[in-house]
Formats: C-alpha cells, structure tokens, sequence
C-alpha cells in the first residue's frame, strides 16, 4: 500500500513539474493581437466586435476595432474605431495604458439611418492575477450624440503563449454590456 502510494505521489509530482516546465504562460503582455467577441447589451441588442492592436515599439501601440450590433427593434448599429496609445510598464507583470481613438457610428432604423463620429479615449491597467489569468480594468469616455464614461473589467484564460479567451463586463449610462471572446497574439 505505501508502495502504491509513494509511486502515485512520484507521478503526481512528475506530472506537475513536467506541466510546469512547459507552461503555457506568457513571460510578458502582449499589445500585438487580433480578438473576436460575442457581445450582449442588456437593452435588447448584441453581435460581434473585432478589434486588434499592434505594438509599434517603445511603448507606442495602434489600436481599431469594429462592433455590429442588431437590436430587437430592428436597429443596427456599426461603429468603427481607429487609433493609437501608450504603454507605461510599471511592473514586470502590471502594465498602465491609455489610448485615443476616432470613433465613426452608423445605424439603421426601419424608417431612418444616419452616422456620427468623434472621439474615444481609455485609461486603464492589465497583468497577470496567475500565470495564466489577465486582468484588465478600464475607464473610458466615448464623444458622439453624447458623452458617455464607461467601465470595463475583463479576464481572460491563456491556453497558450498565442491564445487566450474569457469575459468582459462594461458598467454604462445609458446601457450596460456583457462579452465573451478570444484573442490571438501574434508575439
């Protein structure tokens, strides 16, 4: 019996030491990759975003993203965002970002459809709550029709070096809005 379980525990810590050695964690954030994101509003509406940023060196990334979303009222709406930003590493596993983009709306109504553009800027801070777990946190302020600050809390799962997926929860004035979704890093 102790022999039993001597070599039980022999595996075990075989087989941790063995996943450990080939960890799927990231040895640092990543700020050039491509997500895609399943996203509900809570007020009757949801579709896709795609967004992508990439990571031009010393510090300075470039950021965009478009998001589709059908409501129940038959509504559409397309928004487009295109710009840049900065990355201060503040930690080895913690880093503090903000961004500014131009933000250009389309929507469509059974008897009316019209655009809006402005501008959107983000502060915010993502790292690693494990090895494995990322956590972000954001506040961000979109200029339309109307203003509206937003925040945004998310966590993804790395699978591995170039794959994650998780949740995101954005808390809005005029609605609130729930994602699912994965990232593809290209490092």
């Amino acid at each position: 019996m102790n022999k039993t379980l001597g070599l039980a525990l022999l595996l075990v810590l075989h087989s941790t030491a063995f996943a450990q050695s080939n960890s799927a964690a990231p040895a640092d954030l990543s700020y050039t990759y491509a997500e895609l994101r399943f996203v509900d509003l809570d007020n009757g509406g949801d579709g896709l975003r795609v967004n992508g940023s990439y990571d031009l060196g010393n510090n300075w990334i470039i950021v965009g993203g478009l998001t589709s979303v059908d409501f129940n009222s038959n509504v559409d709406a397309n928004i487009f965002e295109i710009g840049g930003g900065y990355v201060f590493h503040y930690t080895p596993e913690w880093d503090l970002f903000g961004t500014a983009r131009f933000v250009k709306a389309n929507y469509d109504t059974p008897g009316n459809s019209g655009d809006d553009s402005g501008f959107a800027i983000s502060a915010g801070t993502r790292g690693f709550l494990t090895p494995q777990v990322e956590l972000r946190g954001t506040v961000n302020h979109i200029n339309l029709d109307n203003n509206d600050t937003y925040l945004e809390v998310a966590a993804d799962y790395y699978f591995t070096r170039q794959f994650s997926a998780g949740v995101s929860l954005e808390f809005a004035g005029d609605s609130d809005l729930f994602s699912i979704g994965a990232r593809w890093f290209f490092r």
